[in-house]
């Protein structure tokens, strides 16, 4: 068989397999046998999970781990979290506790507009345009009442739409800039009906319509999470020269791109994992945050920290456009385990959440920079990974945490005391 193919997505799954393996691997009887042992072997749930995409041959697993002792105001959570990346559960965790005894977390969520765009160019008359724009305006709204009776019932719907141009960026192009509120649904569908349909009603022979696409940039979807406590209950050593050293590493965050970066990338290993575990889209929040700490011009730090009077703060404030009913969320068996699991939150309950994780995650980096190092907790973490990989049996393992529990850990370090030990053996 060739290896450029017609109809592909027409073959049987075992078809399907059979191809990659013939055409791609030396080894098919192998490679067959690795794609089938993480089937499900509830056929239900396995075709469950073949429908989420196209061309499904198997299942990709992540760890799924679980966060507890959060204390979000004043109520105690424990967070679901998938995510691969050695330490990130683990920090979160140890964080949660440290902050469960010093007032918790404090949350709120600011707002939670979302916006999509209907793209167009108009080469004619700006008055013009924006005459027919505020006689069509009432139209454009009923257009959409069909899609928008289920959402305006629960609260929600087409807040406004306004005209913007935008001609001094790029010649001829305008436009219609639509606010939505969609309750606890993340909204994309939704918004993107009704912008199809705002454009259908909106469109004319002098306007050319590009497109009609919602935006997963929401900079009015706001969720503030916070902690605070006196510097002296920081605890450690020296807590003030913890509090001073941490809060200097925020701002160098809020200055220099190459440090927020790495620092804003920590925040995202606590936010994509929840984002994950409740099958919400982590891409769409990943575009959304990144342009979000770029709004200034610069790219900066999602968090802040200020000390005064005494009082150690420390805060972050994100756009996550989120849900908690229709999509995966609906349809994947742990995304429901994970909402219930925290109480079947409602949106901006969940935006909460998430916003704490990532928090929580900072800390614990900034933390840890700021002491002992990165490397000192999280190669402890990954120790494990370096064992599996040389095969190391459990008595190994016991040993070699024993030898590491008060030194750190380098991946040539433990591949030496592994060769040493098996030598002695």
């Amino acid at each position: 068989m060739a290896k450029v193919i017609s109809g592909f997505s027409k073959l049987s799954k075992k078809e399907k397999i059979d191809w990659l393996a013939t055409n791609f691997f030396n080894n098919q009887n192998e490679i067959i046998e690795t794609i089938k042992q993480y089937w499900n072997a509830d056929e239900a749930l396995q075709r469950l999970h073949d429908d989420f995409i196209e061309n499904t041959i198997t299942n990709f697993y992540m760890p799924y781990g679980i966060a507890p002792n959060f204390v979000i105001n004043d109520k105690e959570h424990v967070i679901p979290m998938v995510v691969e990346e050695s330490s990130v559960v683990a920090a979160a965790s140890l964080v949660a506790k440290f902050w469960s005894t010093r007032g918790g977390f404090k949350t709120k969520v600011i707002s939670t507009t979302k916006v999509g765009h209907i793209h167009f160019m108009y080469s004619g008359n700006k008055e013009d345009l924006e005459t027919y724009f505020e006689t069509q305006k009432n139209n454009l709204l009923k257009a959409t009442l069909s899609i928008t009776k289920n959402m305006r019932k629960r609260g929600g719907g087409i807040l406004d739409i306004n005209l913007i141009d935008k001609t001094k960026s790029l010649t001829d192009y305008y436009q219609l800039h639509v606010c939505f509120e969609t309750k606890d649904s993340m909204g994309a569908n939704f918004i993107n009906s009704c912008l199809e349909a705002i454009a259908n009603e909106f469109r004319r022979n002098d306007i050319d319509i590009i497109m009609s696409i919602l935006s997963n940039y929401v900079p009015e979807c706001l969720v503030r999470s916070e902690v605070s406590c006196k510097v002296q209950d920081l605890g450690g050593e020296n807590p003030e020269k913890f509090a001073r050293k941490f809060q200097q590493a925020v701002k160098i965050a809020e200055i220099e791109p190459y440090r927020a970066v790495t620092h804003n990338k920590g925040i995202m290993n606590g936010i994509d994992a929840v984002v994950l575990a409740t099958g919400n889209d982590f891409r769409a929040i990943e575009a959304g945050v990144h342009a979000y700490a770029s709004k200034e011009g610069t790219y900066k730090s999602l968090s802040h920290c200020e000390i005064e009077n005494g009082i150690f703060k420390f805060w972050i404030e994100l756009p996550l456009a989120i849900g908690t009913v229709g999509g995966l969320t609906a349809l994947h068996p742990m995304a429901k385990l994970s909402l219930d699991m925290m109480g079947r939150p409602s949106a901006p309950k969940l935006m909460e959440i998430i916003a704490t994780a990532g928090l929580a995650q900072n800390f614990a980096a900034l933390r840890a920079l700021t002491t002992k190092g990165i490397q000192h907790g999280h190669m402890k973490m990954h120790l494990m990974n370096i064992l599996n990989q040389m095969g190391a049996s459990n008595e190994e393992k016991n040993i070699i945490s024993k030898e590491f529990e008060n030194s750190t850990v380098s991946h040539s370090a433990v591949v030496q005391k592994l060769k040493n030990l098996r030598k002695n053996s």
